[in-house]
């Protein structure tokens, strides 16, 4: 009796075509499929093959100016916040400055004072940006947009980084409109590259700080309201408490240690030796700026998830 015939293979759907060999071997599997419609279809590689993730050091820098430029979307929807902050520092060069360089009351050494005002001004007005931006963050919360960022895997700091030296872009950005008006005033400021390089980091910094510090007191107060009152109750005592108006050595003995305490001080220093070459401690200025800019930070970290409650 003979055997039954085998069973004819089954044919194929597609026609046969050479074999697709990847690397040093043909892939197998799902690393095949994949390598076959790569090279079939290059524009889908990122659709099969999801980008290499980032990680170690690489994480916080990226997460902090992903949350920047957040913040300074939002200036797309309302760029008038930028002109109407411009007018009161314009009005403090234009009434006070010009009034106290004729009365020639206070002793600037020589300089005249309009000068000598132009960089207490600068770091007046980027104080005056950020000490209330705790009050965004409180809307934040309120609108829910705080929980869902601090569900994601962004580290808290990083979050109030970006946050922080978003104020401080906004800063610089007032500090260019005082810049040209004092400059149309007449007042004798370098424009040496580098030293505009180091006012842009001094506002920075100062900026930062003053930011931080509201999200701290955010974070204490929880409330609008409250935050609005402390905001209004310390900005004037910090910019009369500095060196902005008149030189410290015309203070009396308690707020000379005020002044020396205040970190708006070393800023409107930093400011005033690059901008007008005052005699300045440019390191100290800087580290001064730069430490209380750390400790703003890791304070507002702290508090950032008591706000989120």
């Amino acid at each position: 009796m003979s055997a039954a015939p085998a069973a004819p293979p089954p044919a194929s759907a597609e026609p046969p075509g050479p074999a697709v060999r990847t690397g040093t071997g043909t892939g197998t599997g799902a690393g095949a499929a994949t390598a076959t419609a790569t090279a079939v279809r290059p524009d889908l590689g990122l659709l099969l093959v999801p980008p290499r993730a980032r990680t170690g050091w690489r994480l916080v820098p990226a997460r902090v100016l992903a949350m920047c430029t957040v913040e300074l979307q939002k200036l797309r929807h309302d760029r008038t916040e930028l002109y109407t902050r411009a007018v009161q520092p314009a009005l403090w060069l234009l009434i006070f400055g010009e009034t106290f360089t004729r009365l020639k009351a206070i002793p600037t050494g020589g300089i005249p004072y309009l000068d000598y005002l132009a960089p207490g001004i600068i770091a007046q007005s980027a104080m005056f940006i950020a000490i209330f931006y705790g009050i965004m963050i409180i809307w934040e919360r309120d609108s829910g947009v705080l929980t869902k960022l601090l569900v994601t895997p962004t580290p808290r700091a990083a979050l109030v980084t970006g946050k922080a030296f978003a104020a401080g872009v906004k800063a610089v950005i007032q500090a260019v409109v005082v810049v040209v008006i004092a400059a149309l005033l007449g007042v004798a400021m370098t424009w040496n590259p580098l030293r505009l390089l180091g006012v842009v980091v001094a506002v920075l910094l100062g900026s930062a700080f003053f930011s931080c510090l509201s999200m701290t007191i955010a974070g204490i107060v929880l409330t609008r309201d409250r935050l609005m009152g402390i905001g209004q109750a310390i900005t004037m005592p910090l910019f009369f408490g500095s060196n902005a108006l008149y030189p410290v050595d015309l203070m009396p003995g308690w707020l000379q240690a005020v002044s020396r305490a205040n970190p708006l001080s070393y800023q409107v220093d930093a400011l005033r030796g690059l901008l007008i070459g005052t005699r300045a401690n440019l390191p100290l200025d800087f580290a001064v700026l730069t430490g209380a800019t750390v400790l703003g930070i890791t304070a507002a970290s702290a508090l950032l998830a008591r706000l989120a409650r």
